[in-house]
């Protein structure tokens, strides 16, 4: 997709982050907006900073859990605007812990929203998104961790992988469908957003048992920590759309450490050697060419 002027965009967890930051971008570059959220005053606050210049933003408070409000979602954004060209699945939550520790609250609260989130809106969305004959572009946001193990995050690493898997799936599908659908799942490094404070948004119905166990607070100290330097989200959203012109399926960061431990992990499977690991702050100059990554 090269022309965005005059299309229209959802984008799910479009109240902070990266979806208020692929927001901003869309209105720049002259799209029409459905900006959805589970919370309704940061949601109606980034609708109205982003549509201050006039540009049509649309906020629909939504819970991408909920099978019924994405529904009600595509019906609102194809009601108002006559179609949608880009479907941005961004929504998304975090919790720590090891893969045993980790209750099954923990479980489903993260796959809810994370996997089953997206599955949600690809049912909606996708069918109408055919059935209109526009051209259409689908973004799954996942993360490097959708690329990498690391120890203390089953959960999250679990839910991210599972939207990488999603994401060629449906790039395969609707390739052999002869969809004019296109499709990328964005993998960001370290990104300056409130992902840490993803706990503000979890259901009662998935209560935090086991919270405060010790590896959890190693982890949210050290995405804590790495905040200082993290990427913002302004360049991600930056990043997606270059992508979204160049029609790249993966949007990755450029030579970036995460870059080298998902090309460690390849070639780890490539000779079938156990898993390593490194954190990201461990990983020296390695001879891998992430020429034309970004």
């Amino acid at each position: 997709m090269h022309d965005f002027l005059g299309k229209v965009a959802v984008i799910t967890g479009g109240a902070s982050g990266i979806g208020r930051a692929l927001g901003e971008r869309a209105v720049a570059e002259g799209m029409k907006v459905v900006l959805a959220d589970v919370e309704e005053s940061p949601l109606a606050l980034a609708a109205a900073e982003l549509g201050s210049g006039g540009a049509p933003v649309l906020p629909v408070v939504t819970d991408v859990t909920s099978t019924a409000e994405v529904e009600s979602l595509a019906e609102r954004a194809f009601a108002e605007y006559g179609q949608v060209n880009l479907l941005c699945n961004n929504a998304g939550v975090f919790c720590a812990g090891t893969a045993w520790d980790s209750s099954d609250d923990d479980w489903r609260w993260v796959f809810d929203v994370n996997v089953f989130g997206i599955a949600n809106c690809l049912r909606s969305f996708i069918p109408r998104m055919i059935e209109s004959g526009e051209q259409g572009y689908v973004v799954n946001t996942s993360s490097m961790a959708g690329l990498t193990s690391m120890p203390f995050v089953a959960v999250y690493h679990a839910s991210k992988h599972a939207v990488v898997a999603m994401s060629e799936c449906l790039y395969h599908e609707l390739s052999f469908k002869g969809a004019d659908i296109r499709v990328s799942v964005l993998c960001p490094e370290a990104v300056s957003t409130n992902i840490n404070g993803a706990e503000r948004n979890r259901p009662a119905s998935r209560s935090a048992t086991g919270a405060n166990n010790e590896e959890r607070q190693v982890v949210n100290d050290a995405i804590d920590e790495a905040m200082a330097d993290a990427v913002s989200a302004t360049a991600i959203a930056e990043r997606t759309f270059a992508a979204l012109r160049a029609e790249r399926f993966y949007v990755l960061p450029g030579d970036d450490p995460w870059v080298h431990l998902a090309h460690r992990r390849m070639a780890g499977l490539r000779d079938r050697e156990n898993p390593t690991f490194m954190s990201p702050d461990e990983v020296p100059t390695l001879p891998v060419d992430v020429k034309g990554i970004g």
